[in-house]
């Protein structure tokens, strides 16, 4: 069996991986600061749910009616 011959793309890759490689020990040398690694992001918790009492409708008018008798009687 014969061997694949590599596509054209494939005979630059090392030499620009090398090139790179090259450039970035310059870089270190001259004195920049290499690229900042990627943070992790930060999850944003869900608002907690508030401790209020929430009485429907019908049973806030219901005690308001009680305390307002209550009010009348006194």
């Amino acid at each position: 069996m014969a061997k694949k011959e590599k596509a054209p793309d494939d005979l630059h890759a090392p030499t620009e991986k090398a090139a790179g490689k090259a450039a970035g020990k310059v870089a270190a040398t001259a004195g920049a600061e290499p690229t900042p690694a990627h943070k992790q992001s930060i999850k944003i918790p869900k608002l907690q749910k508030k401790n209020n009492p929430h009485l429907p409708r019908r049973l806030k008018k219901a005690q308001k009616k009680a305390a307002a008798l209550a009010q009348a009687k006194a």
